[in-house]
């Protein structure tokens, strides 16, 4: 399951410290995937009625706490404002609050029939989860378009790739002062993608040319569309001029991609993979026989990306009321 790091411009909790949080997450991935399997062979029961809880044996996942949220506050801050923030995250940075629990919780009301149905199951709960650190943190939480819960590309991403890939979902990168929305940004332990989506109906066909707009044949009249190559380019050249900045190397490719359609461009510029019906099955079996792990160069990529993402927060409730205090 790909890893979102960045949504928009929701706050992430990898941007908090991106050299903790990709292996933290896919070694807790495995422990709750062990106990949904085990409990699964085993027939015994997920419901949350039966009285059977299977969450990570670890603080990382869900700090229970057994007294108020204030007062646990309260606490440690007479220990110190910096002793408080380290204790606080060290164990775990979950704040267990009745209307915001970043819990991941085995838990269905129907046994799944086989291990396939289990591996849906599972995923979308963790999806759900995802985007918990994908707009939220300890202090501070951001208001996601309810559509990123059902997106289908978005789940294509984290469900459907390797837990080392780290995906920035349409970024919006804060340049110069001014706001730039960019494609999807693929950070994989070897290269990055930049992606453009280019889907309508099935069996479309897009003419390319270096033109403004692209023409697209499919059921009924012609229509012109916006040549996606404009953004695409956009996207990489900002990603390729951080990585300058910060001295960073890592290949960097470009894709424009299209699972039921199909492109018609001779003249394509050589830098751009044109992925369509006939081709994308082999991309995308090689995309996810990706067997290597997290890597250093992949994670100082992704801080120096996320650096100068734009961000759009509140603080907690909670965390306001202590600042007042």
């Amino acid at each position: 399951m790909g890893q979102l790091i960045k949504l928009q411009d929701y706050v992430s909790r990898y941007q908090q410290d991106i050299f903790v949080y990709p292996s933290r997450f896919v070694r807790l991935k495995k422990q709750q995937w062990d106990k949904w399997h085990k409990a699964w062979e085993a027939n015994e029961s997920f419901n949350p009625e039966s009285g059977q809880r299977y969450t990570a044996g670890t603080a990382e996942w869900l700090e229970e706490e057994k007294e108020p949220l204030m007062e646990k506050l309260k606490g440690l801050l007479k220990r110190g404002k910096n002793e408080e923030l380290e204790e606080y995250e060290a164990v775990g940075d979950e704040v267990t609050k009745e209307e915001d629990v970043l819990e991941f919780e085995a838990s269905f009301a129907v046994r799944p029939e086989t291990i396939d149905n289990l591996k849906h199951q599972f995923l979308d709960q963790l999806y759900r989860f995802q985007m918990k650190w994908a707009t939220s943190t300890l202090t501070e939480k951001s208001f996601p378009d309810k559509h990123y819960y059902y997106d289908e590309k978005l789940k294509y991403f984290l469900q459907r790739y390797p837990d080392t890939y780290l995906v920035m979902f349409n970024p919006i990168f804060l340049l110069k002062k001014a706001p730039v929305e960019t494609e999807i940004i693929v950070i994989s332990p070897t290269e990055v993608w930049c992606i453009s989506f280019l889907e309508e109906e099935d069996s479309a066909v897009f003419s390319g040319s270096k033109d403004r707009f692209w023409t697209k044949k499919g059921k009924g009249e012609e229509k012109k569309v916006l040549n996606p190559l404009l953004a695409l380019n956009r996207t990489e050249k900002i990603v390729r001029k951080i990585f300058e900045i910060h001295s960073i190397e890592l290949p960097i490719k470009k894709a424009l991609l299209t699972r039921n359609g199909y492109i018609d461009y001779p003249a394509a510029p050589i830098d751009v993979q044109l992925i369509e019906k006939r081709t994308y099955d082999q991309w995308f079996q090689t995309m996810r026989s990706q067997r290597s792990p997290l890597k250093h160069v992949q994670l100082k990529g992704a801080q120096a990306l996320l650096q100068y993402c734009q961000t759009a927060s509140v603080k907690r409730l909670e965390w306001e009321n202590r600042d007042e205090s």
